[in-house]
């Protein structure tokens, strides 16, 4: 039988993504760990390694396609001692093969299956088994439901991210057509099923003697406009279409949900500069220089703010904490996004264990994360996680905004622009070198006496920078 090689989930956040470049031809000998491919995602262009070996018997998805869906099949690979010239395309072209029919003979079920993901493959995360993998026949006993899925006692075949999407939104999962392997129930079919209304309501459980009524699912939110009802609002040639690319598809995405689901709570201070510019300006007088006159390196504002966010967390741990649906996670480490703007999107690389980093390298590190983000070269491990972010729009002129949070994040911190303003001292007034900061704060995590205190740790550690040195 032979191997059927998926499109991978490349990252948490990937639906489709992109064939570049098949770095194998059909014939070719594929071992373990050969880099076969080449995939661009909604962030990145990544390699991808085969987890089998054999002949690549048949491309099915050829180099250049795009919006290819996340665990189709897009390649072939002869099974040991089969004739690769016989493997044809599977039904539907780059479909993966159909379900078994509920007429066939019941064979026995098998294990449950082990994802075997490609390096760096956050598919076995999501719980994307390999269709060589998944069961080939329904289970002995088990009667096909109504959608065609084969459901061993209570057991329906479907990813953990489609369960939690169907139980969130109150359907029975099992009336939902799959489209996976194997007949395997995914995301987009349950998001598919909400849309067009095929799905059934999930039945209620039986209140136990004496519990309380359960209460009503919460309202689902009504859809937002199509592009003909929005299209239809303006004069045609008024304006030009401009087609979503899967960075922008994903931060739309992101951010909606995001807006829709956090309980966004904003704080803000101002923070005095003097000192800090004093010591940086004094810090990169003594950088060294290299054959042709550069500077090792030049400390920003930014630098400064990333280690005092990273420091404040650790005098704060209870801020330093995500959301994890029935948990927070409090976080051992400062791990610090920092937004990075690029041509038609946003990347959040981040700064791991912040708080035991040098400002120096703090500097180095953003900025080799900042050109490679900008040419969609990083890693997925390098874009997610972390507890907090910054988001600085100072080099702008913004004097304060309000950022919308990264989920899991727990915070997101806003700096605006360092200015001159006119400040009270000792009862007269003064001209110092100042910044507003907002702090957006997920109430389910951080509430505001615990998010003041984290600002205050920060506000404290910008007006004296010499403790972020120690």
């Amino acid at each position: 039988m032979p191997i059927n090689i998926l499109m991978p989930a490349l990252s948490p956040t990937m639906e489709k993504g992109n064939l570049a470049k098949w770095l194998k031809k059909e014939g070719d000998t594929v071992k373990s760990g050969d880099v076969i491919a080449e995939i661009e995602t909604d962030k990145a262009t990544m390699e991808v390694e085969a987890v089998d070996e054999g002949v690549l018997a048949k491309i099915v998805v050829p180099e250049g396609t795009a919006d290819v869906p996340v665990n189709q099949v897009i390649a072939l690979i002869a099974g040991e001692g089969e004739d690769p010239k016989s493997i044809t395309t599977p039904a539907g072209g780059g479909a993966p093969a159909p379900a078994p029919k509920a007429e066939a003979a019941p064979a026995p079920a098998p294990a449950a299956p082990q994802a075997n993901a490609v390096p760096g493959d956050q598919s076995a995360h999501l719980g994307y088994a390999r269709v060589d993998q998944a069961p080939a026949g329904p289970a002995q006993g088990a009667k096909p439901n109504g959608a065609g899925q084969v459901a061993a006692g209570n057991r329906v075949f479907a990813s953990p991210l489609a369960k939690r999407i169907a139980k969130d939104s109150g359907i029975d999962i099992a009336s939902i057509q799959g489209s996976g392997p194997h007949g395997r129930i995914v995301e987009k079919d349950v998001r598919a099923a909400l849309q067009g209304g095929g799905a059934k309501p999930a039945a209620a459980p039986a209140p136990a003697v004496g519990a309380p009524a359960a209460k009503p699912a919460a309202p689902q939110l009504a859809p937002s406009m199509g592009a003909d009802q929005v299209k239809a609002m303006f004069e045609a040639g008024t304006y030009e279409e401009v087609p979503l690319d899967g960075m922008r598809k994903t931060i739309a995405k992101r951010l909606v949900e995001s807006k829709q689901t956090v309980p966004h709570f904003y704080l803000s201070l101002d923070c005095e500069l003097d000192a800090l510019m004093a010591l940086r300006e004094q810090i990169n007088a003594a950088a060294g220089k290299d054959k042709d006159g550069k500077p090792a390196y030049k400390l920003s504002v930014n630098d400064f703010v990333i280690k005092a966010l990273a420091i404040a967390l650790q005098r704060v741990p209870n801020a330093n904490a995500v959301w994890a649906e029935d948990r927070i996670l409090k976080m051992k480490h400062s791990d610090v996004g920092v937004a990075v703007a690029i041509e038609g999107g946003l990347f959040t690389p981040v700064v791991r264990k912040a708080e035991a980093k040098t400002l120096t390298a703090i500097s180095a590190e953003v900025k080799d994360m900042a050109g490679r983000a900008r040419n969609r070269r990083l890693k997925p491990e390098e874009y997610t996680g972390g507890s907090t972010a910054v988001s600085n729009l100072g080099m702008y002129g913004i004097k304060d905004f309000q950022a919308v949070i990264n989920p899991p994040h727990g915070t997101i911190l806003a700096v605006g622009a360092g200015e001159q303003r006119v400040v009270v001292k000792n009862g007269a007034p003064t001209v110092v070198q100042a910044m507003t900061v907002t702090l957006s704060c997920d109430h389910r995590v951080v509430d505001g006496a615990l998010g003041a205190e984290l600002l205050a740790a920060f506000k404290q550690l910008i007006e004296n920078p010499m403790g972020m040195l120690v």
